[in-house]
C-alpha cells in the first residue's frame, strides 16, 4: 500500500497494532508459563485479557472506519517477540529468566506506546474524535502494564542477583 495522506497512513499504522496485539496474545501465554515469579506470571496473564480487550477497540475502530483490519503483519512486533522467545530458551527457569522476560515485555510495551501514542494524535488531527479516545484507552492500558512490570522488576532483579552469587 502507498501512503500518500493522513488518512492512510492512519489506516496503515492502525493495521500495523492489529497485527502487533494479535502476535501478543499468542506470545503471552508462553510469557506466563516461562515465569517462575507468580506476580510476573499474574501479570501476563492479566495483560492478556487487556490485549484482548485492545483487539476488541480495534475491530470497533475498523468497523467504524468502514475498513478491514487485515493485511498487514507487524515485523517490529514480531522481532520483539522472537527476542522475548530466544531470551526463553537460553535460560532456566527463575529469577534470571524473569528479569529478560521483563525486559522483553517492557520493550513490547514501549513499542506499543509509541504506536498507540502517534495513532490517537493522527486521528485527533483528523477530528476522528471517538477513534482518540479509544486509542488513548489502550495507551493509558500500556503505560500501567509498563509501570507494573517495573514494580515487578524491583521484586525480581535483586532475586537474579542473588541467584547468579549462588
Amino acid at each position: 500500500m502507498s501512503v500518500k495522506t493522513i488518512n492512510e497512513l492512519l489506516l496503515d499504522e492502525l493495521k500495523d497494532l492489529y497485527s502487533a496485539e494479535k502476535q501478543i496474545t499468542k506470545a503471552l501465554p508462553k510469557m506466563a508459563k516461562a515465569a517462575s515469579s507468580q506476580d510476573l506470571k499474574s501479570a501476563f496473564e492479566s495483560h492478556l485479557e487487556e490485549t484482548q480487550g485492545h483487539v476488541e477497540r480495534l475491530d470497533k475502530i475498523f468497523e467504524n472506519l468502514g475498513k478491514s483490519p487485515r493485511g498487514k503483519t507487524c515485523h517490529g512486533m514480531q522481532g520483539l517477540l522472537e527476542e522475548g522467545s530466544e531470551m526463553i530458551s537460553e535460560s532456566e527457569k527463575g529469577p534470571v529468566r524473569d528479569a529478560g522476560l521483563i525486559s522483553a515485555a517492557q520493550r513490547v510495551e514501549h513499542y506499543e506506546m509509541a504506536g498507540y501514542g502517534s495513532v490517537r494524535e493522527f486521528a485527533s488531527i483528523l477530528g476522528q474524535n471517538e477513534i482518540a479516545s479509544l486509542l488513548e484507552e489502550t495507551l493509558e492500558e500500556e503505560k500501567a502494564a509498563d509501570e507494573k512490570l517495573t514494580g515487578i522488576a524491583k521484586k525480581v532483579n535483586p532475586q537474579a542477583v542473588k541467584s547468579k552469587a549462588a
